[in-house]
C-alpha cells in the first residue's frame, strides 16, 4: 500500500499541470494577434487626430492672423492721413505696404490649402477680431480729438505689431508647409524692424 501511495505521488508531481482558460487565451495566436492590431489601429488613430488637429489649427489660426491683418490695415488707411510726424508716417506706410503683400499671400496659401472663404470662419475668431478693432477704433479717435494722436498711434501700432509677431509666430510652429512658414518669417523679419522703428517713436525728435 505504501509502494502505491508512493507511486501515485510520484505520478502526480510530474504530470504536467493544465493550463486554465485565461491562460490558453492569453498564450494563443489570435490574441496575440488581436492585441497587436488594436495598438496599432490606436497609434494610426493617435497620427491621424494629431495631423487633423494641425491641419485645423492651421486653419483657424490662418483665418484670425489675415484677419487681424486685413482690420490693422484698415485702420492705418483711416489715420494715416491725419499722423503729424513725417517719421512716423513713413513707418506707417511701411507698416501697410507690409501687411498688405502678407495679407494676400496667405490669403493665396489659405484658398490653396484649406479653400478658404470669408463667410466660412467661425464666428468666434470674427467675434474677437471685430472686437479688437473697434476697441483700437474707439482709443485711436478719442486720441485724434485730443490732439495726441501720433503718440497714442505709435504705441497702438508698436502694441498691434507684437500681437501680429506673436500669432505668426505660433502659425509657424504649427505648419509643416514651406510656403506658409517663408511668408510668415520674412513678414515676420521685417515687422521686427518696424517694432523697434514705432516703439522709439519720440515726439520731441519730430
Amino acid at each position: 500500500m505504501e509502494g502505491q501511495e508512493y507511486l501515485n505521488q510520484l505520478a502526480a508531481a510530474t504530470r504536467p499541470e493544465k493550463k486554465s482558460k485565461i491562460s490558453q487565451i492569453l498564450s494563443s495566436k489570435l490574441f496575440i494577434f488581436g492585441m497587436v492590431s488594436l495598438a496599432l489601429l490606436i497609434i494610426i488613430i493617435i497620427i491621424g487626430a494629431i495631423l487633423g488637429g494641425n491641419k485645423g489649427g492651421e486653419k483657424n489660426l490662418g483665418s484670425a492672423l489675415k484677419l487681424h491683418i486685413d482690420n490693422t490695415t484698415s485702420i492705418i488707411n483711416s489715420y494715416q492721413s491725419t499722423i503729424k510726424s513725417s517719421d512716423l508716417r513713413s513707418s506707417s506706410a511701411s507698416l501697410y505696404s507690409i501687411l498688405k503683400m502678407t495679407s494676400q499671400e496667405l490669403t493665396d496659401y489659405l484658398t490653396t490649402a484649406h479653400k478658404y472663404k470669408e463667410k466660412d470662419v467661425s464666428k468666434t475668431i470674427i467675434n474677437q477680431a471685430t472686437e479688437a478693432k473697434t476697441a483700437l477704433e474707439s482709443e485711436l479717435f478719442e486720441a485724434k480729438i485730443n490732439g495726441i494722436l501720433d503718440r497714442v498711434y505709435a504705441h497702438k501700432m508698436t502694441y498691434e505689431i507684437s500681437v501680429l509677431m506673436s500669432e505668426e509666430a505660433k502659425l509657424m510652429k504649427t505648419t509643416s508647409n514651406g510656403t506658409l512658414d517663408t511668408l510668415l518669417t520674412t513678414s515676420y523679419n521685417s515687422l521686427e524692424v518696424l517694432y523697434e522703428k514705432f516703439s522709439d517713436f519720440s515726439e520731441t525728435k519730430n
